[in-house]
């Protein structure tokens, strides 16, 4: 064969349909029995493929390296991807967030498309193969060596084993280990895209509680001042660990990995400021004067969270309204507008939607995905160090990633 590709999920697909486009005979090592396992579970088994955002918005979704990425995204954007995947007969449609899955709510209808343009390319799927070493002589990748024994030589290697995350699925780290043997940098792995647990264990009364139109914000003490890393508006939810859901995950991106001096707050106000809040509280106060704190606080939040703030404010949910006094007032105003809450961890790459980390950028050429090390040799997919928010921009980094590889693969092979 021409090229090898190693990995059979979203970036080796398209990196081995994309070399054999470019001419080259190709063959698709994959270790599962059936190839895009982990594409079968994305989007909670809808397939979240891409986002229809405009590239601009695209690129400051980009969490890490995102100018890496221009060359691989000029080769096969969102617009050409989702033009593919109609092309393959898979009608699409776009949902809240520019979100774009197939129009049946089914992953493995991309599966399939991608699966008949292999087909159709000539590409040679070999499932149930697992590579355990790249074959590298005088600086040059020439082949694989299989766990079987088998060694098969190719004149290129396209090596799109996938990070962390979702282990089950075959993404144990063995193209980081492979890239490792060979010289490359590996920035430690994390688990991205994660729900966090907090050192409260109060969130655990509100499991499953989901939060709309609140922000959360992310501080951590520096030697002078505090410096906020993260303040977003949107969705959450109470875990019986701590927290999940949208603006939890996209957090877990962000945070330092030693969480130590780090502190959250929930405004569960975020369209009123303290002032205008506190004229609401005033005007709740007089109408339930003869009422207990319980029922201002239940006007506020769901009656679970409302016990909860009280508690947080140092109040009684029985206390009669009429005896809150301005420094009460005022501390359940301070909640309300910053429930504090202290990571504890991230949860494990078991529950993480991508791994952040991987093969150092630094050590691939953002042209043609080559290694600066190892001629021949190519990267695609999540086993590199880029990663984004959730939306599909991930699964489109895999497409985009694969498709440069591959074409870079099949024209430098073409020159020789």
């Amino acid at each position: 064969m021409d090229c090898i590709v190693i990995g059979g999920g979203a970036a080796g697909m398209m990196a081995a349909l994309s070399a054999s486009k470019g001419g080259a005979r190709v063959v698709l090592l994959e270790r599962n029995e059936k190839l895009g396992k982990k594409l079968f579970i994305t989007g909670k088994g809808r397939c979240n493929l891409t986002n229809a955002a405009e590239m601009a918005q695209f690129q400051r979704a980009v969490f890490r390296n995102p100018r890496f990425l221009y060359s691989a995204f000029a080769r096969l954007d969102n617009k050409g991807m989702m033009d593919f995947i109609e092309g393959e007969g898979v009608p699409l449609k776009v949902e809240r967030g520019n979100r774009v899955f197939p129009q049946s709510d089914k992953s493995s209808d991309i599966i399939a498309a991608l699966r008949r343009a292999l087909e159709r390319a000539n590409v040679d799927v070999r499932l149930n193969t697992r590579v355990r070493s790249l074959i590298v002589r005088e600086g040059r990748c020439i082949g694989v060596q299989l766990w079987d024994g088998e060694a098969l030589s190719a004149k290129a290697v396209i090596l799109a084993t996938g990070g962390l995350s979702y282990p089950a699925t075959g993404s144990t780290g063995d193209g980081h280990d492979m890239a490792a043997a060979c010289g490359h940098g590996i920035v430690e792995p994390m688990p991205a895209l994660v729900p966090i647990e907090t050192v409260e264990s109060w969130p655990g009364t509100l499991s499953g509680l989901s939060l709309k139109n609140v922000a959360l914000s992310a501080y951590v003490a520096g030697p002078k001042k505090e410096k906020r890393i993260y303040a977003q508006q949107g969705e959450m939810l109470f875990t019986h660990f701590g927290i999940s859901g949208p603006l939890a995950l996209t957090l877990s991106s962000l945070l330092p990995a030693d969480l130590s001096g780090v502190r959250l707050e929930i405004d569960l106000k975020p369209a009123l400021d303290p002032q205008t809040l506190d004229a609401r509280l005033l005007r709740d106060f007089g109408e339930l004067s003869r009422k207990q704190l319980i029922s201002v606080a239940d006007g506020l939040a769901p009656h679970s969270l409302a016990q909860q703030l009280l508690k947080l404010a140092g109040l009684s949910p029985t206390q009669p309204v009429n005896s809150v006094t301005a420094a009460q007032r005022a501390a359940l105003l301070k909640v309300l507008k910053a429930v504090p809450l202290t990571p504890k961890r991230l949860r494990g790459f078991e529950e993480a939607i991508v791994t952040r980390g991987g093969i150092s950028v630094k050590d691939i050429n953002p042209s043609t995905l080559e290694s600066k090390r190892v001629e021949g040799l190519y990267f695609a997919g999540e086993l590199i160090d880029v990663d984004a928010e959730t939306g599909g921009f991930n699964l489109q980094i895999a497409f985009s990633t694969g498709a440069l590889a591959g074409t870079s693969a099949a024209e430098a092979i073409a020159e020789r």
